[in-house]
C-alpha cells in the first residue's frame, strides 16, 4: 500500500502545471468577462455616445471587481479563525436564527442573532482568557478585561432590550373623531351584553381520545371518524403516534355552548387557527361562544389541533402538513353534518333544537380562510382540485366572519379563492405581529352578490389589536418562543378592549346576518354609531351590499376614462397624479386595482378635481340614495419631486364631493361632512423601525356614504332624481394623494 501511494504521488506531480498556469488561468477569465462586458457595453452604451461607452465599460469592471474583493475578504477572513470557532459559528448562526424566525422582522432577526452570538463569543474568550490570568502578559490581560467588560454590558443591555415589553407609542391622530357631528348613535340594544338564556356546555367527540378526556371518556355525544386523507398529504408517523390516528380516521371534536330554552336557535361554528397542536386553541373563544349562546344561538369551537404545527411532529418543519386548509374547511362542512343528524333525531340534546337555515361560521387566522373555502365548497358537486373527492352539502351557510386571516393557503387551481352571496365580515388589527398586512381585505374584494338577496359584507381594521388577542388562550404573543421578544408588546391594547371589540362587531354581525336585525348593519357602515359600545381606538370600516349599484370598480379594462356602468366616464382636470394599479400592502398586494389620484395646489394652476359622469337613465336615484365611495391615503408624494411627509404622519386629508343634477344644479359637502381620510395608521410592532424588513404601514380603505338630500339640503335647486354627476374636488388639504375604489349609489 505504501508502495502505491508513494507512486501516486509522484503520478500526481508529474501532472501538476507550473506556477505560471494559474497566472495564465486569471488572464483568461479576465479577458473573456472583459470582452463579454464590452460587447454589452457596445449595445447598451456606445449609443449615447464615447463617454458613456467608457464609463459604462470601466464602471462595470470596477463593481465586479469590488465584489469579487470583498468575497475573497470575507473568505480569507473566516479563513483566519482557528476551525474549530468557525465551525461553531457557521452552525450556531441557522439555530440562533431558527429560534428568533420573525420573517415580518428579518432585520431584526438577523441582527439579534448577530449580537447575541458576538457577546457570547466574547464572553467566552473573556472567562477562558481569565481563567489562565497567571499566563497572561500585562497587554493580554488589559484586553481580556476590555473584551469580558464590553461582552458583560453587551449581554446586561440586550437582555434589558429583548426582556422588555417595548415601549408606548403616541396614537396618531383619528381623524373620524374629529369631524364626528352628524352622527347618530346606534338606538339598539348592546350587542356584547349577554341575553335573556341561561348557558349549557358539553363537549362531543370520538369518545377515544387519550389526550383530552373532554373528547374521550367525558364526551357527551359520540361522534364517527370521517376519512379526510384525499385532502391530506405528510401526516407523519411522529403526528400519528402523537394522535394515535392519521388522516383516514380524523374525528369530529367541539366544545358547544348552548341555550337554555325552547325553541330552534341559529347554529354558529368556531374555528381556531394554526397553533402548536400540543396547546389546543378551540377554548380561547369561550368569552365570544357564551355571549353568543345567551342570546340564543347554538355555538360549537371545532377542535381541529390535529392539523396544527408541531416542532415534534414535523420534525422541526422538515415534515410538515401540505396544503391542510381546504381540509380545515371540509372538517368543517362535516361537523355541519353531524349537526344536520342531531336536528333530526329524537332523544338527541339538539332534537328540533338547531335551525339549520340560519348558520354562521367563524374562523381566526388560518381558520379565517377555512370558514371561505367552506362557503365556496359548501355550494360545489366536488372539490375544485380533485373531482374524485365528491361535495354532496348545500347547507344554508348565511354568515361567515373572518378574524384576522390568511388568504392564499388554499389557491384552487392557482387561483385566489372566489366567493358569492354570504353575509361576510373580517375584523384586522394594525398591530397584527403574524398576519402583518389586512389580507382578508382580498376576500372582501372578492366576494359578489348575484342572486338577488339582500348581502351585505363589511371589513373593521383596528389600530391597537394584534393577532392573539382573539383568542383568550394566545393573549399577547402572536409568536412562539424568543421569537416574541423582538416585537413592541406595548402598542397593543389590553386584552378585553378587544375581546370586547370582537363581542360587539361579531355580535351584532350574527344579530343582522342571521336575525335579520339590518339595524346593527350601521355599525359597519360608521362604527361611530357604537361609539358607546366599542373601546376607544382608530378603526376603518368597510362596507357593501347587494343593493349598491357599483357605478367605478376599476376592474374593468386599462383606460382611466371608463368605468364599469356601461355609460358611465371618468374625467380628470389639474392632477398631478392619475392612474389606475393593484393596491400594494406590506406583504403583497390586495389583488384589487383602483384609482390613485394626486394634487398640489402650489405648484399646479388650477383647482385639481375628478368627475364620475353617469348616462341618463343609468342609476335610479331618490333623496333617500347615498353616494358611497372608498377612499385610502396613498401614502405618496403628489409630485415626484415633493419630499413625503416623515413616516407619512401628515393631517388627516379634505377635500370637497360634489354632485351635479340634469339640470346643472350642483351642490357641494366637505369630506367630513361623513368624516376626514385618516392617513395611513403605522403598526410600530417592532421594538425599533429599524427591525422590520416591511413597510410600517399599508393603504386601508374606508367606505364613505352621502345621502343626496343631505345635497339638497345644501342646495334646494339640487334635484337628487336626476344625477348627472359626482365630483371629488381636491380644494380643503393643499396636496396629497388619495386612492379611490368603488363608488357607486345606494338606493
Amino acid at each position: 500500500m505504501r508502495a502505491f501511494v508513494s507512486r501516486l504521488r509522484a503520478f500526481s506531480a508529474a501532472l501538476r502545471l507550473p506556477a505560471g498556469a494559474w497566472r495564465g488561468a486569471t488572464w483568461g477569465v479576465v479577458i473573456a468577462a472583459t470582452l463579454l462586458w464590452a460587447t454589452i457595453s457596445a449595445y447598451g452604451f456606445a449609443p449615447a455616445g464615447p463617454a458613456p461607452f467608457v464609463l459604462g465599460l470601466l464602471g462595470g469592471l470596477l463593481a465586479a471587481a469590488l465584489v469579487g474583493g470583498l468575497v475573497i475578504l470575507a473568505g480569507a477572513l473566516l479563513h483566519r479563525v482557528p476551525p474549530r470557532f468557525g465551525w461553531a459559528v457557521v452552525a450556531a448562526l441557522p439555530l440562533t436564527l431558527l429560534t428568533y424566525m420573525a420573517l415580518p422582522l428579518a432585520v431584526g432577526m438577523l441582527a439579534v442573532a448577530v449580537g447575541i452570538l458576538t457577546v457570547s463569543a466574547g464572553l467566552g474568550a473573556g472567562v477562558a482568557a481569565l481563567a489562565n490570568w497567571r499566563r497572561l502578559g500585562q497587554p493580554q490581560r488589559g484586553v481580556a478585561l476590555a473584551i469580558s467588560a464590553l461582552a458583560l454590558l453587551g449581554l446586561l443591555a440586550g437582555a434589558a432590550f429583548l426582556l422588555a415589553d417595548g415601549y408606548p407609542v403616541s396614537p396618531p391622530v383619528n381623524a373620524a373623531a374629529l369631524s364626528a357631528v352628524n352622527v347618530m348613535p346606534l338606538d339598539l340594544p348592546d350587542p356584547s351584553e349577554p341575553g335573556l338564556y341561561p348557558v349549557r356546555t358539553l363537549t362531543y367527540g370520538s369518545g377515544t381520545d387519550a389526550r383530552r378526556p373532554e373528547y374521550g371518556v367525558e364526551t357527551a355525544l359520540r361522534t364517527a371518524a370521517v376519512d379526510g386523507s384525499a385532502l391530506l398529504k405528510g401526516w407523519s408517523g411522529l403526528r400519528r403516534a402523537y394522535w394515535g390516528f392519521g388522516p383516514e380516521a380524523m374525528p369530529l371534536n367541539g366544545r358547544v355552548w348552548y341555550p337554555d330554552g325552547e325553541g330552534a336557535f341559529p347554529l354558529i361554528l368556531i374555528i381556531h387557527g394554526n397553533h402548536p397542536m400540543e396547546d389546543p386553541s378551540e377554548g380561547g373563544y369561550a368569552y365570544l361562544a357564551e355571549l353568543l349562546a345567551s342570546r340564543g344561538f347554538i355555538v360549537a369551537a371545532l377542535d381541529q389541533n390535529f392539523l396544527n404545527l408541531s416542532l415534534t411532529a414535523d420534525l422541526i418543519f422538515l415534515t410538515p402538513l401540505k396544503g391542510e386548509n381546504d381540509a380545515r374547511a371540509w372538517l368543517i362542512l362535516e361537523h355541519l353534518r353531524q349537526w344536520q343528524a342531531w336536528a333530526a333525531t329524537p332523544g338527541n340534546p339538539f332534537f328540533n333544537k338547531v335551525n339549520l337555515d340560519g348558520i354562521g361560521l367563524i374562523g381566526h387566522s388560518r381558520g379565517g380562510e377555512a370558514v371561505a373555502i367552506a362557503a365556496a365548497f359548501n355550494r360545489l358537486p366536488c372539490h375544485p382540485e380533485d373531482a374524485a373527492v365528491r361535495f354532496d352539502y348545500d347547507f344554508n351557510i348565511r354568515a361567515v366572519a373572518a378574524i384576522a386571516p390568511v388568504d392564499g393557503q388554499f389557491q384552487p387551481g392557482g387561483r385566489r379563492l372566489p366567493l358569492a352571496d354570504v353575509n361576510y365580515l373580517v375584523l384586522h388589527g394594525a398591530h397584527d405581529m403574524d398576519v402583518v398586512s389586512f389580507s382578508g381585505a382580498r376576500q372582501y374584494a372578492r366576494l359578489v352578490f348575484t342572486d338577488g338577496k339582500p348581502w351585505f359584507k363589511a371589513a373593521l381594521y383596528i389600530y391597537g389589536a394584534n393577532h392573539g388577542q382573539f383568542n383568550r388562550g394566545w393573549g399577547r404573543f402572536d409568536m412562539l418562543g424568543p421569537a416574541r421578544q423582538l416585537f413592541n408588546l406595548r402598542t397593543l391594547m389590553p386584552p378585553a378592549e378587544q375581546e370586547q371589540i370582537a363581542k360587539v362587531a361579531i355580535s351584532a354581525f350574527m344579530e343582522a346576518a342571521l336575525r335579520d336585525q339590518a339595524g346593527y348593519r350601521a355599525l359597519f357602515r360608521d362604527p361611530r354609531t357604537a361609539a358607546a359600545w366599542l373601546p376607544d381606538t382608530i378603526y376603518l370600516s368597510q362596507y357593501a351590499d347587494a343593493e349598491t349599484r357599483r357605478v367605478a370598480t376599476y376592474e374593468e379594462d386599462v383606460d382611466l376614462t371608463t368605468a364599469a356602468l356601461p355609460g358611465a366616464t371618468l374625467h380628470g382636470e389639474n392632477l398631478t397624479v392619475w392612474r389606475e394599479q393593484i393596491v400594494p400592502l406590506k406583504w403583497e398586494n390586495l389583488a384589487n386595482s383602483a384609482a390613485y389620484l394626486g394634487w398640489d395646489s402650489a405648484t399646479q394652476a388650477g383647482t385639481a378635481r375628478y368627475i364620475l359622469a353617469l348616462a341618463k337613465g343609468a342609476v335610479t336615484t331618490r333623496p333617500e340614495s347615498a353616494l358611497v365611495f372608498s377612499l385610502a391615503d396613498a401614502g405618496e408624494a403628489p409630485r415626484p419631486d415633493a419630499p413625503q411627509a416623515a413616516d407619512n404622519e401628515h393631517a388627516p386629508l379634505d377635500l370637497t364631493v360634489e354632485v351635479v343634477d340634469r339640470a346643472g344644479h350642483a351642490a357641494r359637502l366637505p369630506l367630513s361632512h361623513f368624516a376626514l381620510l385618516q392617513p395611513q395608521l403605522r403598526g410600530r410592532i417592532a421594538k425599533t423601525d429599524a427591525f422590520s424588513a416591511l413597510p410600517l404601514s399599508e393603504p386601508v380603505f374606508q367606505t364613505f356614504e352621502f345621502a343626496l338630500a343631505d345635497f339638497a339640503s345644501a342646495n334646494p335647486a339640487f334635484d337628487p332624481a336626476s344625477l348627472a354627476e359626482a365630483r371629488l374636488v381636491f380644494d380643503r388639504t393643499p396636496a396629497g394623494v388619495v386612492i379611490l375604489d368603488e363608488m357607486g349609489v345606494r338606493p
